[in-house]
């Protein structure tokens, strides 16, 4: 029993320390005097910066490739963006009726006339021959060099399978013209590679051997094929890209707004005291109806907060007004948990029970209650962050994030304080 009791009191001991280091490199202020490391991810409605809102003209392609075109889009925006060095920049696609848009979100830009000229731009798509150059020192170095090929000859580009092999390829169509450029580019590079460039930087830019696929021999009627190692989401993300620079369907700019800095820094304030007044509520609370139990109970929450908010950071999780929307409900969740705990123990005092094993059999039987209703939030949150976008997924990731966090909480701190402290 006393065994017991110590490793008790090691564990609790742990988690109070690591409390303490997470509620310091959460806090920022204290954070900073001691490193500059791994700053808050703060989103637009907090940090202040452009939201921009582009309307993508796709009267020109087939309905069948519209969503592939979109994504494509989507992804050579974001690559455009990050040349900026915004932090956290997102990109999202949404549908306005018939409208399909496209949403950027830039935190913290300056330059938002440079920006919205780059982001504005179509795609460009190129094929690029590899061409040795010799050096003064006798060695070598590869350039690649433009062609007469470009995005505006290519018809479609298609996700398909070798009949024979089974094995993942791309298939592309060139019109009339493009096919006799694309004869003659192939005919001359019978062995070596031709490399795809999407707005100056290889289709792939993390693999310039996904981006330049060998020729194997002169091909001739405008439709070819690239095989290769692929994986299927690294084929369709070509696919993507290579429609998004192919296909006419150019994006305009239809709503820009501005968020000045001293306007998100207020935004930030509000949020904080309101989610310091709400916990603030909720411990009285605990205190005020559970009497010693709250305590207790109090105590972990603060925990909580902390190691949640440790988490958030150490994740980069970007924060949003309702990214904090969704910690501040679930502190709520957390305390939700005790609530069940505490009414159950309650009931096992008034059957006489010393007080360790009515906290233990308190513990027992409301355990099934508190999984069920935190896995249904868990799947809620996961359902809302993975089929919706912008501030949706905010909310759902720290819902999410928090509520893992506060069975933990709720399960693990309050009970080793209780079976410590409890005589």
């Amino acid at each position: 029993m006393k065994y017991e009791r110590n490793r008790l009191k090691l564990f609790l001991s742990l988690i109070v320390v690591a409390s303490i280091v997470a509620g310091v490199f959460a806090y920022e202020p204290v954070w900073q005097k001691i490193s500059g490391a791994r700053p808050w991810n703060l989103g637009l409605d907090l940090a202040g910066g452009t939201l921009l809102t582009y309307e993508i003209d796709l009267s020109q392609v087939k309905d069948a490739d519209r969503d592939a075109v979109a994504r494509g889009l989507r992804d050579v925006i974001e690559k455009r963006v990050n040349l900026f060095g915004v932090s956290e920049p997102k990109v999202y696609g949404e549908k306005v009726g018939e409208s399909n848009r496209l949403v950027v979100e830039l935190a913290g830009i300056k330059d938002v006339d440079q920006a919205v000229k780059m982001i504005g731009e179509t795609p460009f798509l190129e094929f690029r021959e590899i061409q040795e150059e010799k050096l003064p020192n006798g060695s070598s170095t590869a350039a690649f060099i433009p062609t007469a090929l470009n995005g505006r000859f290519v018809t479609r580009a298609s996700l398909g399978r070798d009949p024979q092999t089974n094995v993942i390829e791309i298939n592309f169509s060139l019109n009339e013209e493009g096919a006799s450029h694309f004869e003659q580019i192939t005919g001359k590079n019978i062995g070596k590679p031709i490399c795809l460039f999407l707005d100056g930087q290889p289709i792939i830019p993390d693999d310039i051997n996904d981006s330049c696929p060998n020729v194997q021999s002169k091909i001739s009627g405008g439709n070819a094929r690239i095989t290769g190692q692929f994986s299927v989401d690294r084929a369709k993300q070509i696919v993507e890209r290579f429609n998004a620079g192919a296909l006419p369907a150019p994006v305009k700019l239809i709503n820009q707004q501005t968020i000045g800095a001293d306007f998100g820094k207020d935004s930030l304030n509000k949020a904080i005291f309101a989610g310091a007044i709400g916990t603030l509520i909720v411990m009285l609370f605990m205190m005020g109806y559970y009497r010693k139990l709250g305590v207790f109970a109090a105590i972990a929450l603060l925990f909580y907060v902390a190691l949640t908010l440790g988490i958030f950071k150490l994740l980069g999780v970007t924060m949003t007004l309702s990214g904090i929307a969704g910690f501040i409900l679930s502190i709520g969740m957390a305390v939700d948990a005790n609530i069940l705990v505490f009414e159950r123990t309650n009931e096992e005092f008034k059957k006489g029970l010393s007080h360790p094993v009515a906290i233990n059999e308190g513990f027992h039987r409301a355990w099934t209650s508190i999984r069920d209703s935190n896995i249904s939030t868990m799947i809620t949150s996961g359902v809302l962050y993975f089929f919706t976008s912008g501030f949706v997924q905010g909310f759902a990731l720290t819902l999410f994030v928090g509520v893992v966090v506060s069975m933990f909480s709720a399960i693990t701190t309050t009970r080793m304080m209780l079976k410590v402290f409890v005589k």
